[in-house]
């Protein structure tokens, strides 16, 4: 909260009133109360001088030729919509001080002018100028520290966040770690994960999700026996049923994970199958998240181009056919089409970089 208030124009009063000896008065008795009185030009000069230099308060005979009282107050106002007004009025001119406070006025006196209730009106409306100027400025620390006590916490969010995810990843990576066939699994996954949706025109957004998802699809391994994990043989009916837990066990464990939102429903359904052969809710078609249709080709790309001790990595034609005949029954034709538009353009890319770049300087004999 601010440790010291200083409000502008302070103890500063600008008088404008008509009658010469009335004027002289007023600012001789305003001075001796402490006030610095400043007294303005009359006519078509008022309005600039009413407000010009910021005082506090202005004493306006509203009486002025070639001015209209109530205009001239709506004017300053909108010039400096901090200034508090007293107007002075006639004694049987009620109307005009009464359309005077509705243009903004604070208060009003009327004629002949008593110096007392002249510095009594003052006063109150230096008070009240005073005490709306610090609400303004309380108001506006308080927005402020609002903001940024908003934004660090938000940063500390994001923070706690990252933390989480990275802490995720790093216990994943030290899980592939014990298990050769999966190293690397993961990152190859959530990266070609990440372009099929890309190719599929999805948002950045979801993009990263699926990116995020492919990260984490495996984290429910921590939840399956190592002498199932480490087996090299065919699993068993009641292993392959153990397996099967993983997604519901990675489920569990980001299901506290708000911020992931649709990641978590990803790794759960990244099983799933488009003819609803899949587990662990036996979704089908459009039923099945997008981003766990990408996750289950990605995977399935991955585990069949990547060598094993009881397989043979296929090359990319060979994997793709495979995908294309399970597209339909396991996966989204869709999804299949855009894997191959990757696959061709990761092909192409690899092709470029393995031609041989010739030294402008060789000469061949075709050239010459």
């Amino acid at each position: 909260m601010p440790t010291r208030y200083s409000v502008p124009g302070t103890n500063r009063v600008r008088v404008v009133i008509h009658d010469d000896d009335a004027r002289s008065a007023v600012e001789e008795f305003l001075a001796e109360s402490g006030y610095v009185v400043e007294v303005a030009e009359e006519g078509a000069k008022a309005l600039t001088a009413l407000y010009e230099g910021k005082p506090g308060i202005a004493l306006v005979d509203i009486d002025l030729p070639h001015m209209e009282g109530p205009e001239l107050i709506a004017q300053s106002l909108k010039a400096d919509p901090d200034l508090a007004i007293v107007v002075i009025t006639e004694p049987d001119d009620a109307t005009q001080a009464a359309i005077c406070l509705q243009r903004g006025a604070f208060d009003y006196l009327t004629k002949p002018v008593d110096l007392a209730r002249v510095k009594a009106a003052v006063d109150r409306a230096m008070r009240h100028r005073n005490t709306e100027l610090q609400s303004q400025e309380i108001s506006a620390w308080l927005k402020h520290e609002l903001v940024e006590r908003t934004q660090e916490l938000e940063r500390q969010r994001q923070k706690l966040e990252q933390v989480n995810i990275a802490t995720l990843e790093a216990l994943l990576s030290a899980l592939e770690s014990k298990y050769p066939d999966f190293v690397g699994h993961s990152v190859r996954v959530a990266d070609l994960s990440a372009s099929i949706a890309a190719e599929l025109g999805l948002d950045d957004d979801e993009v990263e999700a699926v990116r995020a998802a492919g990260r984490l699809h495996d984290i429910g391994r921590v939840g399956i026996r190592d002498s199932v994990l480490s087996k090299k043989g065919p699993l068993t009916p009641s292993e392959q049923e153990h397996v099967k837990e993983q997604v519901v066990i990675g489920f569990q464990i980001l299901s506290p994970l708000e911020h992931l939102g649709s990641v978590r429903e990803y790794v759960r359904n990244h099983h799933e199958h488009w003819d609803g052969s899949g587990y662990p809710d036996g979704l089908k078609g459009e039923e099945i998240p997008i981003g766990a249709r990408i996750l289950c080709a990605a995977e399935i790309f991955d585990a069949i181009t990547s060598p094993r001790p009881y397989q043979e990595a296929m090359d990319d034609e060979r994997a793709m056919g495979l995908m294309y005949r399970l597209a339909g029954e396991t996966l989204d034709r869709r999804v299949v089409d855009a894997l191959a538009q990757v696959v061709k353009r990761h092909r192409t890319l690899i092709y470029m970089s393995e031609v041989p770049t010739q030294h402008p300087d060789v000469t061949t004999e075709e050239s010459q």
